[in-house]
Parts: structure tokens; sequence; C-alpha cells
């Protein structure tokens, strides 16, 4: 893979703020790679792009999803933080130029997960989680998680998405609910 300047790439994308997350990310995801024993240098790009698309404005995203053939389900239209993942990897695959299956998925499904997550999906996903300028209630058992396993990380993390859009009375993507029955009965019978 090209060495390329993502970080000059993002940051007339993002606030300083998202761009620093996005950073933090990045390392996350370069930590878990190694010690999961995936593709280092996929997990950085995937890591620093992840959130390319998360400050464009809705309406805006609206038009580039438009653009770039992205048709919203109505769960996915009634769930404006989901879209910047979907238009992330469109935008990284039309604009940027990247044809690696691994890394665009890992961006898309960053924010729902999926059936079947590949080991970087499943690095980008936690990463996300627990990268170091998050402070949520409950981050450090998710990082003390993600040390011990990537599938009990991936459990926790589904639990907390789960919960928070429960409270909310919102929508769960199936995506979502097919990533947490996966991720669950994997667990119990192995």
């Amino acid at each position: 893979m090209n060495k390329i300047d993502y970080e000059a790439i993002i940051k007339p994308f993002l606030s300083q703020k998202r761009y620093d997350h996005s950073l933090c990310v990045r390392d996350a995801a370069v930590r878990l790679a190694k010690k999961y024993e995936a593709n280092a240098e996929k997990a950085e790009v995937a890591g620093i792009l992840h959130d390319i698309m998360k400050d464009v404005p809705p309406d805006e995203q609206l038009k580039m999803m438009v653009r770039y053939d992205i048709i919203l389900t109505d769960v996915e239209r009634s769930a404006q933080k989901l879209w910047h993942a979907m238009l992330g990897a469109a935008y990284l695959e039309k604009e940027l130029k990247i044809t690696d299956a691994e890394i665009l998925n890992a961006v898309r499904y960053h924010t729902t997960g999926r059936a079947h997550m590949t080991r970087l999906d499943k690095i980008i996903f936690i990463a996300d989680f627990i990268s170091a300028d998050r402070d949520y209630d409950g981050v450090e058992a998710l990082r003390r998680a993600a040390g011990v396993s990537l599938e009990q990380a991936m459990i926790e993390g589904m639990v907390y998405t789960i919960q928070d859009l429960t409270k909310g009375c919102r929508a769960i993507h199936p995506d979502t609910i097919a990533a947490y029955n996966e991720a669950v009965l994997k667990n119990k019978y192995s």
C-alpha cells in the first residue's frame, strides 16, 4: 500500500475535535491490529479515515449519497448518525480511489457492525469505542475487554450500542442485531 498523507486529506473535512478523534482511533486500531495479528497498515488507513464524512452537514451528506447511488432504508434514514459511515466508504472508493474491500467495509460498518465481520471490521468498530479521547461511562471496562478478547469487546460494544438505542427509543439497524446475535452465539458455543 502506498504511503499517503491521510491526515492532510481528512483535515479540511473535520472539526479539530473530530480530527483528533480520528488520530486516536488510528492509534487504537494499529495497537489492536498488532495484538490480534491483523494487518496494521490497513487498520491505520481505516482508522484515520473512518469518520471522514462525519462533519459534513446532513443536507450535503444526502446530496452526496444520491450522487454515489446510496439508497437508505427506513432505519438508516431515521438514524443520521449512520450516514457518515456509508457515505465515507463510498467517498473512499469513488474519490480517494481506495479499492481494498477490507478497508472499505471496515469504514462502512464501524457504526453498525454486521454479521460475518472480518478481524479488521471488529478492530475499527472497537477502536472507535476505546480510542484515547473517549471518556463515557463504561469505556474503561471496554478497554479492558479489548485487551483480553476481540470477541468479548465486540459483545460489550454491541450491548452498549443496543442499550443506548433502546433507551432513546431509536430503531436498531438490522446489521447491529445480526452482529450481536452472531457474536453472542459464537461466544456461547466456542
